[in-house]
C-alpha cells in the first residue's frame, strides 16, 4: 500500500491563505514561505538513509515507505548530520548551533539537514507538521533552540509518576524538541534517604533501563538524580556508595547525573562538603566515563529568598565547583517568575548560566487545585545565554501537566517568539482533539493555585471575571442586570455541560482519569451557579417571590455544598490542602457572594434567619 499521495503537480495559491493554516510549534527561528504548496510526493529518491540519525530516517520512513522508493522518483530527499555526504552540498545553511537544523522544501528538493543527530530529528519533527496540513508548503528554515537543555524534572512531593505516564511523557517530550527529563521524585526511597546507597530492586531496575532506552529513542536525556543530603555523613563509605549507585546507574544505562542537596538541613548543607563531592564525581566519573552528559546539583540554597549572604554559600560554589557542573536555580523564591535582573544576580555568584528549576505547573504545595491555564509570564526578553538549562517541575498529575509543559517546551526553544496563547490553544486541542472546546473551559478556570504558602498566584476566569464583577456591582445597589444575568447563566450552563462531556470523553483516558475529581467538582460550580443566579433573580423581585420555593432552593444550595465538600474529601483527605477545589479564583467567591446577598435580602424582607455564609471550607469540615 502507498502511504502518501504525488508531488508532480505544484498547485500555486495565495500565501495569506496558506500562512492562516502553516503553523509550527515550537516557532523556528528563521522561516521563509514563498507561498507555494505541493501535495506530498508519490515517487522520489532518498539520499542519506543508511548514514544519518536512526530515529529522524525511521520517522521518515514511517511517511515514505520504503515501498514507495524508486530511482525514477521526481522528488529527492536529502537527510543526514553536518559532514554526510547526503547533505555535504547544504553545509554552509546549516546552522552552527548543537541541535540544529536546515529544512528546505521545494518542488524537487526534500532537504533536512542536522548540526548533529538531534538537529535531524528535530528537522523531521518540524518536517511532521508540514506534512500534517495535508499540502507541503514551499519552506525554507533555519532552526536551533536558545536554550540548550529544555525539558522536566520530576522533582515534586507526592505518589511519583507511574510507569506508563513517564513512557508517555518522553514520547511528548522528543515530539516537541524537549531534550532532558530529571529523574527525581521525592518520594522514591531509592532516589533519597534512607535507601540512596541501595541499588534500586529489579523490577524498578528494569523500569529505569527501559525508560533509559526510551528517552534515547525520542533524544531525550535521561538524568538520573540522587537526594543525598538528608542523611549523608560525608565519609568516605558514603562517597564511595554514592559513586557505587552511579554506577549501578550506569550499567542501566543512564548517561546523565544530578545530585540534589535541596530541602534538607544539618551537615548536610555544607557547602565545602558538596563542591568536594560533585567535583570528586565529575573526575572520577564522568571524565572517567566519557559519555556522560555534564554533572547537574541542585543546591541548598537554591532560591534568593534563602540565601544567606554571611554564608557566602553561592559564591562558595561559584569558585570552587568545576566549571562544567550546572548549578540549578528556582528564581527569587521557591515559586516564581524568572526574571533577567535575578537571573544576573545569581550568575554573578555561581559563575555560570544558571540551571532553571521551574517550579511550574508543580502543586504539591495546593494538592486541593490542578493548574491547566495559559502561561503568560514567561519573560521573552531573557537573553538565552542568561540559562543553561530550563526544565520544569510538573504536577503530580502527569497528562494534565502537558498543557504548561507544551508551552514550556516552546519557550525554552524560541524566547522572543512565544506566544502563550498560542501554546495554550494547541496544546489544549493536541489532549483532547475531539473535545477540546469542553476542555477549554475546564482549563479556563482551572489556572490559579488558590491561596497558598508561596503565596503564587496566576489569573483565572479572565473573560467571565469582569462581567461577574460588575453583576455583583449592580446587585449590590438591589438591580439584578438581566443582560450581565444572561452571560454569566451561559457560562455555568456550559460549565455544567464541559463537565458531563469530558467525563463521558474517550479522547484522553489518561487526562480524564487524572482531573476526574476535579470535573465532579467542576460540575458542582455548573450547577451552584445556576441555581443562585435563580435565587437572586427571584429575591430581587419581592412582589413575586414564592417564599416556599425560595427555601427550597436555598436548601438545594446547601445540599449541593455539603455533597462538595464530602466528594472533595473522598478525593483528596491531605491534611494540608484537602478536598478538590476548581473555578476557586472567581466564580467561587461569585457564587459565594451573591448568595449571601441574596439570603439577606430575604431574612430582611422576611423576617428569616437562614445561614448566608456559602464558604467551602474543607478544613473546618474535617474538625468537625
Amino acid at each position: 500500500m502507498k502511504k502518501i499521495l504525488g508531488l508532480a503537480v505544484v498547485i500555486f495559491i495565495p500565501i495569506s491563505l496558506f500562512a492562516q493554516n502553516l503553523h509550527i510549534q515550537p516557532t523556528p527561528q528563521n522561516i521563509s514561505v514563498s507561498g507555494k504548496v505541493a501535495d506530498v510526493p508519490e515517487s522520489y529518491r532518498f539520499y542519506g538513509g543508511e548514514t544519518a540519525d536512526v530515529e529522524a530516517v525511521k520517522l521518515m520512513r514511517s511517511i515514505f515507505s520504503v515501498e514507495d522508493e524508486s530511482t525514477s522518483g521526481q522528488v529527492c530527499i536529502y537527510i543526514g548530520e553536518r559532514g554526510d555526504r547526503a547533505v555535504r552540498k547544504f553545509a554552509s545553511k546549516i546552522p552552527d548551533c548543537p541541535e540544529g537544523y536546515y529544512l528546505r522544501v521545494d518542488g524537487k528538493n526534500i532537504v533536512i539537514a542536522g548540526a548533529d543527530e538531534r538537529g535531524t530529528y528535530y528537522g523531521v519533527r518540524t518536517f511532521l507538521q508540514l506534512m500534517s496540513h495535508g499540502k507541503l508548503p514551499e519552506v525554507e528554515i533555519t532552526d536551533y533552540p536558545d536554550v540548550r537543555f529544555r525539558g522536566v524534572v520530576e522533582g515534586f512531593y507526592g505518589i511519583p509518576w507511574s510507569f506508563e505516564a513517564r513512557k508517555r511523557q518522553l514520547e511528548f517530550y522528543g515530539k516537541h524538541k524537549m531534550n532532558t527529563y530529571i529523574y527525581g521524585p521525592k518520594d522514591d526511597p531509592y532516589h533519597s534517604a534512607p535507601n540512596w546507597r541501595k541499588p534500586y530492586p529489579p523490577e524498578e531496575a528494569e523500569h529505569i533501563r527501559s525508560l533509559v532506552e526510551m528517552a534515547a529513542v525520542h533524544k531525550v536525556d535521561f538524568v538520573w538524580a540522587i537526594h543525598p543530603g538528608k542523611d549523608i555523613q560525608w565519609t568516605e563509605e558514603d562517597r564511595d556508595a554514592l559513586l557505587g549507585k552511579f554506577e549501578a546507574m550506569y550499567d542501566l544505562g543512564v548517561r546523565a547525573f544530578a545530585v540534589f542537596f535541596d530541602d534538607i538541613s544539618g551537615k548536610g548543607t555544607d557547602p565545602v562538603r558538596q563542591a568536594e563531592l560533585m567535583n570528586y564525581l565529575d573526575e572520577y566519573f564522568v571524565k572517567v566515563k566519557k559519555d556522560v552528559r555534564p554533572l547537574i546539583v541542585c543546591p541548598t540554597e537554591y532560591n534568593r529568598n534563602w540565601v544567606k549572604p554571611e554564608r557566602g554559600y553561592l559564591e562558595h560554589l561559584g569558585k570552587t565547583l568545576n566549571n562544567d557542573i550546572q548549578i540549578m536555580w528556582t528564581g527569587d523564591y521557591v515559586v516564581c517568575d524568572i526574571t533577567s535582573e535575578g537571573l544576573d544576580w545569581v550568575n554573578s555568584r555561581i559563575r555560570r548560566p544558571a540551571y532553571i528549576w521551574w517550579n511550574y505547573p508543580v502543586n504539591d504545595y495546593a494538592r486541593d487545585h490542578i493548574v491547566m491555564g495559559e502561561v503568560d509570564r514567561l519573560d521573552k526578553s531573557i537573553v538565552s545565554s542568561l540559562m543553561s538549562g530550563f526544565v520544569s517541575n510538573p504536577m503530580e498529575q502527569a497528562e494534565a501537566s502537558k498543557v504548561a509543559l507544551y508551552a514550556i517546551a516552546s519557550y525554552a526553544w524560541n524566547l522572543e517568539a512565544y506566544d502563550s496563547e498560542v501554546a495554550w490553544e494547541d496544546a489544549l486541542r493536541e489532549l483532547m482533539p475531539q473535545d477540546y472546546q469542553f476542555l477549554r473551559v475546564f482549563a479556563e478556570h482551572n489556572a490559579d493555585f488558590g491561596e497558598n504558602i508561596n503565596n503564587y498566584r496566576r489569573e483565572e476566569s479572565r473573560k467571565i471575571k469582569p462581567v461577574a464583577e460588575a453583576f455583583l456591582q449592580n446587585y449590590q445597589k438591589a438591580f439584578f442586570s438581566e443582560e450581565l444575568g444572561k452571560k454569566l447563566t451561559e457560562e455555568f450552563e456550559q460549565i455544567e455541560t464541559s463537565a458531563d462531556m469530558l467525563m463521558g470523553s474517550k479522547d484522553n483516558n489518561a487526562l480524564v482519569s487524572e482531573i476526574y475529581p476535579w470535573l465532579l467538582q467542576f460540575k458542582s460550580i455548573g450547577e451552584l451557579g445556576q441555581q443562585v443566579l435563580a435565587m437572586a433573580r427571584m429575591v430581587n423581585s419581592l412582589q413575586q417571590l414564592d417564599k416556599d420555593l425560595f427555601l427550597r432552593m436555598y436548601r438545594r444550595v446547601v445540599a449541593l455544598r455539603d455533597i462538595r465538600i464530602k466528594t472533595g474529601i473522598a478525593c483528596n483527605d491531605n491534611s494540608d490542602c484537602p478536598g478538590i477545589k476548581t473555578a476557586s479564583c472567581v466564580l467561587e467567591p461569585f457564587i459565594c457572594e451573591l448568595f449571601k446577598l441574596s439570603v439577606e435580602r430575604f431574612n430582611e424582607n422576611f423576617d428569616q434567619k437562614l445561614e448566608t455564609n456559602l464558604v467551602f471550607d474543607y478544613k473546618d469540615y474535617l474538625k468537625d
